[in-house]
């Protein structure tokens, strides 16, 4: 199975269009020992020719763009991304489905909760149904495993299982709403199992941690983490005020290199990383303490295999 990280960053992406942090500063003025990143995006695909992305991105139009790939490649209307799976109903991680509207089959997996919001309380996503079968959607509840098919039922050979980690749902969310929805369906990781067996765990947002799935994660040869924050205060040293780290969902990342020191088989990689994170600068004491505890700081356009 191919794994392509089509983009690494946080909402906003790096650098955000309303930032003047430092490390959005320098970037702009060409002086930054880094890379700009766009929001984060994967694409999976067991046969190369037939993609599955985990969310939609709103830079995923872009992100197509620069990946050959996820190129149309016969007749007028045609394309390689056969379906989405869909960790919850965050604007970061389901708008960019509108803008695969253009009437291209596609097999939509979600929990029931996350369907409804997006699918029933949410006009704009009617743009998904203007014809019979243009987006199949595929329930899944949370715990159990499914495989990956796409609109027309053919298996891809990828398994998912999906792990509850929040019960918080967006903002956008209204209370009437969320009383009708069920709590473990608000926030996901996946465990993603390829055909030859190798494991995948992707958790970008991850609000806690627990021994069950420390052990979970060192049966997988790789693992993409939540690199959000640094810190937990690092949005209130940045801009004078504001939430932590904790109470937006995220466990700092100094806090991940001691909880998942004794994980020791999986590639770990940190994806989903916010513009203000000093990590993000490969001259910064905290890069170095990322690479010498043995992770890596995902790029866009980086892939591997498994």
């Amino acid at each position: 199975m191919r794994v392509k990280i089509l983009g690494s960053a946080a909402g906003g992406a790096f650098p955000q269009w309303n930032c003047a942090c430092a490390n959005c500063r320098a970037v702009r003025a060409g002086t930054f020992h880094g890379k700009p990143r766009s929001q984060t995006q994967v694409a999976l695909s067991a046969d190369r020719r037939s993609w599955f992305l985990l969310g939609a991105s709103p830079d995923l139009r872009m992100q197509i763009e620069a990946t050959p790939e996820l190129h149309p490649r016969a007749g007028p209307r045609q394309s390689p991304i056969a379906g989405l799976v869909l960790a919850n109903a965050e604007l970061d991680h389901v708008v960019g489905s509108l803008l695969l509207r253009e009437l291209q089959p596609l097999a939509v997996y979600a929990t029931a909760s996350v369907r409804r919001i997006v699918n029933e309380d949410n006009s704009m996503f009617r743009m998904l149904q203007r014809i019979p079968d243009q987006v199949v959607w595929k329930e899944f509840h949370c715990g159990e495993e499914f495989s990956l098919c796409n609109s027309r039922g053919e298996n891809s050979g990828i398994k998912c299982q999906s792990r509850s980690l929040s019960t918080h749902y967006p903002a956008y969310v209204s209370a009437e709403r969320g009383s009708q929805l069920a709590p473990d369906e608000a926030s996901l990781g996946f465990f993603i199992q390829s055909p030859s067996h190798q494991r995948l765990a992707f958790f970008p947002a991850a609000p806690q941690l627990d021994d069950h799935l420390l052990e979970e994660f060192d049966h997988c040869r790789a693992l993409l983490f939540d690199g959000t924050f640094w810190s937990d205060d690092e949005l209130i040293r940045v801009q004078g005020g504001g939430r932590t780290a904790r109470q937006m969902g995220h466990i700092p990342v100094e806090k991940t290199l001691a909880r998942l020191a004794e994980v020791r088989r999986p590639r770990k990689i940190f994806v989903h990383i916010n513009n203000t994170n000093p990590m993000l600068d490969g001259a910064s004491e905290q890069y170095r303490q990322v690479r010498g505890a043995g992770w890596e700081i995902a790029e866009d356009g980086w892939q591997f295999d498994l």
